[in-house]
């Protein structure tokens, strides 16, 4: 009898991404960690925000989350 082969995780993708409570994927913008003397308050405001992945990458991403 053949094993089934369990489905893992791909964690760079799990570190990068939430699923938030109706299902969608969302990340953290990049362009925080360094050289912010440059950038506007409104710039690094904005890029602090959480905001939903496209909509064309999710159903991939959510894969790779899931293990599937």
């Amino acid at each position: 009898m053949a094993t089934k082969v369990k489905a893992k995780t791909r964690k760079a993708v799990a570190a990068r991404f939430k699923i938030s409570g109706t299902g969608k994927l969302m990340h953290w913008g990049a362009g925080k960690s360094h050289i912010l003397t440059k950038k506007s308050r409104k710039r690094k405001n904005r890029i602090a925000k959480v905001k939903e992945l496209a909509s064309n990458l999710a159903a991939t991403y959510k894969r790779m989350i899931r293990g599937v």
